[in-house]
């Protein structure tokens, strides 16, 4: 993904920055304050518990002291510190994006910045026809149909199993993404939330929000509903076959995305970005609220991405969470 150069502030920038950077620190530290660590930072802990000290912890001189970044976690006795810049931990129900890297024997291999690729089995997939039925020996045949190598794919984290971590994609909101942006960030900044797929109806683009750190910002596709698929006649199994030479001129048409779309997917696109190089959490009010600020301040979309939005966007943030805290 993109990057922003803040070497590249000025005095006054860096000043500011620091300013609001310190204001956000004093705000989150009041809440939980033993919530995060850095390197030799201590640990408290009551030693009459007899804890057990886990990875990322370490005794000096008879405290425990932090070997990395991270956040402390505690499970009954057993504390540990979970790294920020680590890979991303699946869970059950889990929503991700990931890239196909193979197709294989009824199955998608699936890169979701994971320590190892994960499965999507074909029989785990919502057919395009619609129908609830057996997988066929044609089905999977014209598994190609359906996803290919380097496709962008939405999914949820069904499980582990003796071959790795499954997937399955068993409604019409999950599958292929096209008409986007896909971006990358440390997948600590993702929270796990009850909705990660968000309709913004102002813009006319969809964002989703992945587990794994990979976020989706793409053009709104409306998802049918599988209970209003004709399913009379369905003795013999149903198999869409590709036809590229019929379908070319009609996927030109649905491949095109208007301009003012694609102006506010890119706005989005960067203010995740500056999100990510802030370090802040990206949760759809943040976007909105980046993407106002741009409008407000008749930015234009590349400009968002430079040091001084960067500092604006973090003094604006630090603005917020006081205006919050005050109405609590």
């Amino acid at each position: 993904m993109r990057g922003i150069d803040l070497a590249a502030l000025s005095k006054t920038q860096k000043l500011r920055l620091e300013k609001a950077l310190e204001e956000l620190e004093s705000l989150s530290s009041k809440v939980n304050s033993d919530a995060s660590v850095t390197i030799a930072d201590s640990i408290a802990v009551n030693h009459e518990d007899a804890i057990l000290k886990g990875h990322g912890t370490a005794d000096l001189n008879g405290e425990v002291v932090a070997t990395l970044c991270g956040i402390v976690e505690r499970v009954n006795k057993l504390i540990y510190v979970r790294g920020l810049r680590s890979r991303y931990k699946p869970e059950v129900g889990d929503i991700v994006i990931g890239r196909v890297v193979e197709v294989v024997q009824k199955r998608w291999k699936v890169e979701i910045n994971y320590s190892q690729d994960a499965i999507l089995m074909l029989s785990s997939m919502n057919m395009p026809d619609g129908v609830q039925r057996r997988r066929t020996a044609m089905d999977e045949l014209n598994m190609r149909s359906i996803f290919e190598e380097k496709d962008v794919v939405c999914a949820e984290v069904r499980g582990f199993q003796h071959d790795g971590l499954h997937l399955q994609a068993r409604s019409q909101k999950y599958g292929k993404l096209k008409g986007g942006q896909l971006l990358t960030v440390p997948p600590y900044l993702v929270k796990r939330q009850k909705q990660h797929f968000h309709h913004l109806e102002e813009y006319g683009f969809d964002l989703i929000l992945g587990c794994n750190g990979f976020i989706w910002v793409g053009e709104h596709i409306e998802a049918k509903d599988d209970m209003v698929e004709d399913q009379v006649n369905q003795s013999e199994p149903q198999v869409l076959l590709p036809n590229k030479n019929a379908t070319n001129l009609e996927e030109q048409e649905k491949n095109y995305t208007e301009l003012e779309t694609r102006k506010y997917i890119c706005r989005a696109a960067n203010a995740v970005r500056v999100l990510s190089t802030l370090g802040f959490n990206i949760t759809l009010e943040i976007i909105k609220g980046i993407i106002e600020l741009s409008l407000s301040l008749n930015l234009d979309i590349h400009e968002m991405l430079s040091s001084e939005f960067c500092v604006v966007v973090a003094e604006k943030e630090a603005e917020r969470r006081k205006s919050n805290k005050r109405r609590r």
